[in-house]
């Protein structure tokens, strides 16, 4: 049986071929291009498509399912990169140890690049799914549709953005964004790859459950790598929640109980995947503790 870095390396060069192959384009300006595959080849596990690929393997899906949506899963993801470092929401220079996109090529063409990514996402998707014609396929694209949007993504950056120009401090503000900004965005990914199947309302709810609580736990781990973390492998500037006194897990608790926080959700997620599944979601079991444990 592989292990998870083996698996995750497999998964992450299928994506990567795919997304090579998506952005193959001759209709798109050359500008507008380079800066959306700028940030696409940015770097990064691919953990979510990698959670679609592997939630479909577990549960015996359609295999070129999986790696369409979850290469659309990832530019989705990419946008939101794009757009969360914008001077207008977090401001970040840098993103996984480079240059943020509106540094390279300005702020509208990042923004542009944003918005191509998210619209080609659901291009790239639903042209595959005209030749898929299966109804799972397109209740994966639903669902993603829903969680990266107005109920779900969008809302979670919405209501950051005004935590911290109204100063909102309380635990449920905290655990609304990053049930949305964060783990909305994993939820899809497991969706989707169970819908690549043929899964039961237990195992679609279970899956929710579980990618709710890694969304919390990278939350979590994010808030802490950020207060002492290590730049050069975080791949970002640090301490910048504290600068700008944004609402985080550490802010609100302190590091020492962020960390047994964390350590608290993950063994949550274990045992709600135990559950339905048993033994034989090793993969899922391992990205638990892959974000506890991760150092950038």
């Amino acid at each position: 049986m592989m292990d998870f870095d083996a698996r995750t390396k497999k998964y992450s060069n299928i994506i990567n071929n795919t997304l090579n192959d998506a952005f193959i384009m001759t209709n798109t300006p050359k500008l507008l291009h380079d800066a959306m595959k700028y940030s696409i080849d940015a770097g990064g596990k691919r953990i979510r498509p990698c959670l679609t690929l592997g939630v479909c393997d577990i549960l015996g899906g359609n295999r070129k399912y999986a790696i369409r949506l979850g290469s659309g899963i990832e530019m989705i993801h990419t946008y939101s990169l794009i757009h969360d470092d914008l001077p207008c929401m977090d401001n970040d220079d840098m993103r996984r140890g480079k240059p943020s996109n509106h540094m390279v090529f300005g702020e509208a063409q990042a923004l542009l690049a944003g918005d191509g990514l998210l619209t080609y996402a659901f291009e790239w998707m639903l042209e595959a799914g005209i030749g898929f014609n299966n109804l799972n396929y397109y209740r994966a694209v639903a669902e993603i549709a829903k969680r990266a949007g107005v109920s779900g993504m969008v809302a979670g950056q919405s209501i950051d953005l005004i935590s911290q120009t109204e100063g909102i401090k309380n635990e449920d503000e905290l655990n609304y964004i990053h049930r949305h900004k964060t783990a909305d965005l994993l939820i899809a990914s497991v969706i989707a790859g169970a819908l690549c199947a043929n899964p039961t309302d237990i195992q679609l709810k279970t899956l929710e459950g579980y990618a709710e609580k890694i969304g919390i736990l990278f939350q979590i781990t994010d808030d802490i790598l950020d207060a002492e973390g290590d730049e050069t492998l975080v791949g970002k500037t640090l301490h910048k929640d504290e600068t700008d006194k944004k609402l985080t897990y550490v802010s609100l608790y302190g590091v020492e109980r962020s960390k047994n926080m964390a350590q608290q959700i993950a063994q949550e997620a274990e045992r709600l995947l135990f559950t339905t599944f048993g033994e034989n979601c090793k993969y899922l079991y391992d990205v638990i503790y892959y974000i506890l444990n991760r150092n950038k």
